[in-house]
Order: structure tokens, then C-alpha cells, then sequence
């Protein structure tokens, strides 16, 4: 389902606790098979620029102990209404202090050494950022491997930055510390943890 441009308050789920539970389900499972494509048992309008995955997912997983960071595509008075009345969760202004980020425009860059990335005691601690793009099947290949995946396995997600490589290599030599990565295509997902290699 497409976003909502308008001023409208947009309702939530149709049925809150059953949609919530599928969701998250939908999210372990992305992030314990990272690259397979997973796709929400749901469908949600939210408010422009958001897509129906990227919605699901803020209904999800954030609430009023969840500072969530808004890149500056995102960062609308549409989507602050609507996080805060649907979700209670703080919005956070600097992107260390957010335990989720949501990222509506990767193209432009993704600093992921920006973000919060946990500590030895408590790697938990970190960010985790939901990445909205314009395709999960038809994006330049990148080769995984890790836990989760037999062998290998190809993410194709598309509107990433070209370096994005570079960027999680950086990212997965910090490990047990780091960030780890949601992407959002119109009702589907794909996790993308630090426990998660990408081969150039």
C-alpha cells in the first residue's frame, strides 16, 4: 500500500495485537536469514515518505523507551505525528542516542560509525536501522555469508550507496560492537545483522 501525503492522522493497525506479533515474527526471521526476503502478512497505509514495510516495522518495534532517529527525507511533521501518537516513542536528533533509525533516502549516504554501536558488555545497545529502497530483487548483487546462510546468498537491494560495501565491512569488524540493518520495499523486508558478511 502506498504512503499518505496528506495532514490526516492515519490509523494504525486494523487488529493491534495480532499485527504487531506477525510483524515481529517477520522481523526475527529476517535478521536470523539474513538476505531472504520476507514479507509482512499485513497490509498498512502510513504517512509519506514511508512505505507500508518501513510503517510496520516503526509500529513494531518502537516505543517510549525508543529514541527513533529520522533522516532528513523522513523527517516530516507527518511522520513525528504519527510516531508519537501511534508508537510513544522519543524522537532522537542525534543518531548515536537512537535505537532505531529510520532511513527513507540511502543514497545519499548511510554513516553507519554515526549510530549507536553498543559496547562490549552490552553490544545490544546499538542501532538498528530500517532502510527504505526501491527494490529488494533487482539491486546490484552482494555476496553473504554467516550465520544463518548454508553457503552464501545474494542480497540484491537496490538505492544504496555505491561504497555500501565498503561502508559494512567497516561496520562488521567492529563486531561483537556495531549496527545492524532492516531493509524496507513496498510489504517485504530483509535483515541484514553484523554477524553478516558481504564479499567484493
Amino acid at each position: 500500500m502506498n504512503a499518505v501525503a496528506d495532514n490526516r492522522l492515519l490509523p494504525a493497525w486494523t487488529d493491534s495485537v495480532h499485527d504487531a506479533q506477525a510483524a515481529f515474527r517477520c522481523v526475527l526471521a529476517a535478521l536470523s536469514e539474513p538476505g531472504l526476503i520476507q514479507t509482512l502478512p499485513m497490509e498498512i497505509i502510513g504517512p509519506a515518505p514511508l512505505n507500508a514495510a518501513m510503517t510496520a516495522l516503526c509500529l513494531t518495534l518502537a516505543d517510549f523507551e525508543t529514541p527513533v532517529w529520522l533522516d532528513d527525507r523522513a523527517d516530516m511533521a507527518a511522520v513525528e505525528s504519527y510516531l508519537r501518537f501511534h508508537c510513544g516513542c522519543p524522537l532522537a536528533s542525534d543518531p548515536a542516542t537512537a535505537a532505531f533509525a529510520v532511513v527513507v533516502d540511502p543514497e545519499q549516504g548511510i554513516a553507519l560509525d554515526r549510530f549507536a554501536q553498543g559496547s562490549i558488555d552490552y553490544p545490544d545497545r546499538s542501532t538498528t536501522l530500517l532502510i527504505q529502497v526501491p527494490t529488494l530483487d533487482s539491486g546490484p548483487a552482494h555476496r553473504l555469508s554467516g550465520p544463518g546462510i548454508e553457503s552464501t546468498r545474494t542480497l540484491h537491494a537496490g538505492g544504496l550507496p555505491e561504497n555500501f560495501a565498503l561502508l559494512w565491512q567497516r561496520n562488521t569488524a567492529r563486531f561483537p560492537l556495531g549496527v545492524d540493518l532492516v531493509f524496507c520495499c513496498g510489504n517485504a523486508i530483509v535483515g541484514l545483522p553484523r554477524t553478516t558478511q558481504i564479499h567484493v
